[in-house]
């Protein structure tokens, strides 16, 4: 693990000669912290928490990824299996706990729930072979997908149930909120896959889409807004900003054709990915409704050669959880970006 705000003022006069910024260049607004690996090349994050914890998968020294805990100050722990070969965190709460997949035994991939000191539990499937959490809240419970019945809504003693479609054969949560609430995509009766809003008692509603044909929700914070993309009218993906009663905004791009919102805090701050007027996928932040290319609020002379190249998770103090490539190894590491 690396904190790279220990760069030497020389490299940042160097970096800032190479960029051709001024002398007078706005001070960075975020530390950048490589969260490493397990003993092998390549991390990824997509969880964080109010702590600045930090979920995802990292390839241990045999080869293999398994999920990870990250925690400032401590670094980073391996979450271990189900038994089988590999594993990956999605999503992590205020108390550290932590869901996604594990390869259990006999081979198949099931959703877990990690506490500290007590390890992974298997959350079982809705009569399938397979599930996957993607999303948990602060009272344990989580959202995935399972095989068979599809979308699924896991309550610590009451075990997993089915939430339902907007009509058709399946659907997936991918993020949950304090309240329950379950943003993901889910199948119309048509055969259209469209980002959904469920709410226990109430169950599903559509969230349409851009003007296009599809969309889906990836991120819900506690007021129901939710981000994710859509298809525009033109047939592109676009991120989105749903917020009740006001319905869907497009986000909009970093210059290029398309973009996806990942993840959203408490203030409506968007983290995400979107392809720049080059062509090249960097991580953003969209802020009262304005997109920001991440890459330029971090200090340059790591961005002469770190890229971030998606923004996966956001807390509510805006840290964020950002995977990229170095350029002097070429490999993929999870960073946190944090303010202080």
């Amino acid at each position: 693990m690396r904190n790279y705000l220990t760069l030497s003022i020389a490299g940042l006069l160097v970096a800032l000669i190479v960029l051709g910024a001024p002398a007078n260049a706005q001070a960075q607004r975020y530390s950048v912290t490589d969260l490493g690996t397990l003993g092998g090349g390549t991390s990824k994050g997509y969880g964080i928490n109010a702590s600045g914890q930090v979920t995802g998968e990292a390839v241990t020294a045999g080869g293999v990824f398994h999920a990870f805990l990250y925690t400032p100050g401590s670094g980073i722990t391996d979450l271990g299996t189900l038994g089988g070969g590999s594993s990956t965190g999605y999503a992590i709460n205020a108390s550290g706990q932590v869901t996604g997949v594990a390869v259990t035994a006999n081979g198949a991939l099931h959703a877990f729930l990690y506490t500290a000191g007590n390890g992974m539990i298997d959350l079982g499937t809705l009569g399938g072979g397979e599930s996957k959490g993607y999303g948990i809240n602060a009272r344990g419970q989580v959202t995935g997908e399972a095989v068979t019945a599809g979308g699924f809504l896991y309550a610590p003693g009451m075990g997993m149930t089915d939430i339902g479609t907007l009509g058709g054969g399946s659907s997936t949560g991918y993020a949950i909120n304090a309240s329950g609430q379950v943003t993901g995509v889910a199948v119309t009766a048509n055969g259209a896959l469209h980002a959904f809003l469920y709410t226990a008692g109430n169950g599903m509603i559509d969230l349409g889409t851009l003007g296009g044909g599809t969309s889906k929700g990836y991120g819900i914070n506690a007021r129901g807004q939710v981000t994710g993309e859509a298809v525009t009218a033109g047939g592109a993906f676009h991120a989105f900003l749903y917020a009740p009663g006001s319905g869907m905004t497009d986000i909009g791009t970093l210059g290029g054709g398309s973009s996806t919102g990942y993840a959203i805090n408490a203030s409506g701050q968007v983290t995400g990915v979107a392809v720049t007027a080059n062509g090249t996928l960097h991580a953003f932040l969209c802020s009262n409704h304005v997109i920001r290319d991440l890459n330029s609020l971090i200090d340059p002379a790591l961005a002469v050669y770190v890229t971030l190249e998606s923004g996966k998770a956001i807390n509510d103090d805006a840290w964020i959880v950002a995977n990229g490539v170095d350029s002097r190894s070429g490999k993929t590491h999870a960073y946190l970006l944090s303010k202080h």
